[in-house]
């Protein structure tokens, strides 16, 4: 069997040979760059310098070589950069930074940072929905994009025989709001400003529909998997209520993953940190057919619980191991233990592809991330 034969028996709740696994599809699924060094100089492969896929969270593209190594099933068939754009890093006092293609600006420590963090928010100030027209936005449809897409999912689909994963053009229609806004402006705007958050909103899923208008028309044909994500939980609990969630945000969502669906067959892969439990069953029904990173830490989020009263409508994408509380602090013992615990809760029956809950952080030895990948050998096998 091989590997796109394997994540479709998946993603259609059928037992393959094995769990899918999954390392690097996504920049949602991935592993930061010091991380990735470690493992490979234990794994004995070369020390090669990495090409960082996603600069504010410092992730890498997985090399082959690495990638055969560890069985992954998935690959991805990422947008390029436009060609209007370019990232420059810059310095100040204690930081390097940038600002990305929608005028966001994003800063690291010199010393001891990890990841890029935003400081400076472009929508911060307006007043008015027509300030949100006017914004210099980036083309979406930029053919720049879309160089190679479609012979690189062919190549991946007909030759490696991988599953192919597409990823979208940003964030969320709710993260960018955020992350244009600011996170006092965007939560206030919720309670006091509702026209203005969901023009920007809509403003956002438009350029998303125009992106995803052009990639799937480049590679539709061979893409199983297409990524859109919003990030509306914490760690106890939603950002925003469930009714709040159904009445503004929802109606968009549902919106953006119908013109999706509409354009390809692929399976549409959701992502969303945090205890979300309480709108799981709006996603299934708005179209989501995966969810991702599967967050067991958080309140709500028992992958047997998750199991039970979801699986037979969604896959879990993710789930794998506990990241946030084990694999990257635990003994070896703790880490085989918790992820023997999430295979035996997620894999039966299918709907599980094998990833860690998010990306795999900078400090997690690599030791660590072997004793997770045995463990998966040893028991994401189906009889």
């Amino acid at each position: 069997m091989n590997s796109r034969e394997r994540l479709l028996l998946a993603l259609n709740h059928k037992e393959a040979d094995r769990v899918p696994f999954d390392l690097g599809a996504t920049v949602l699924t991935s592993i930061h760059h010091k991380s990735y060094r470690a493992l490979r100089i234990y794994l004995g492969l070369p020390d090669v310098q990495p090409r960082i896929v996603d600069i504010f969270q410092q992730i890498v593209s997985v090399d082959d070589d690495m990638r055969k190594r560890l069985k992954v099933d998935v690959r991805d068939v990422a947008a390029r950069s436009s060609a209007a754009f370019r990232i420059e890093i810059k310095e100040m006092p204690g930081y390097t930074y940038f600002y990305d293609e929608w005028g966001i600006g994003w800063r690291m420590p010199v010393e001891g940072g990890w990841y890029y963090d935003m400081f400076d928010h472009p929508l911060k100030d307006i007043q008015s929905i027509a300030e949100i027209e006017n914004y210099n936005w980036p083309d979406p449809a930029d053919p720049a994009r879309f160089v190679g897409m479609g012979k690189r999912a062919k190549h991946a689909a007909t030759v490696e025989q991988h599953g192919v994963f597409m990823g979208g053009l940003c964030a969320g229609i709710m993260e960018m709001a955020a992350w244009m806004r600011g996170f006092a402006n965007y939560f206030s705007d919720f309670a006091n400003n509702e026209k203005l958050l969901v023009a920007l909103m809509r403003q956002v899923m438009d350029l998303k529909m125009g992106y995803w208008e052009k990639a799937l028309a480049e590679a539709g044909e061979y893409v199983d998997v297409v990524n859109e994500a919003d990030d509306f939980a914490g760690q106890f609990r939603m950002l925003i209520s469930p009714a709040m969630y159904r009445r503004i945000v929802k109606p968009l969502h549902k919106e953006l993953f119908d013109f999706i669906h509409a354009r390809t067959n692929a399976k549409l892969f959701f992502h969303s940190c945090g205890a979300i439990r309480p709108v799981i069953g709006d996603l299934i029904e708005i179209g989501v057919d995966i969810l991702n990173p599967v967050q067991v830490s958080a309140t709500g989020m028992d992958s047997a619980e998750l199991k039970r009263e979801f699986g037979k409508d969604i896959t879990f994408w993710g789930g794998g191991v506990d990241t946030q509380r084990v694999l990257g602090d635990a003994t070896l013992d703790d880490v085989r233990a918790d992820t023997r615990k999430r295979i035996e809760d997620l894999a039966p029956g299918g709907g599980f592809v094998f990833a860690t809950v998010h990306n795999i952080q900078g400090n997690v030895p690599p030791e660590n991330i072997m004793a997770m990948w045995e463990t998966l050998q040893e028991f994401g096998v189906y009889n």
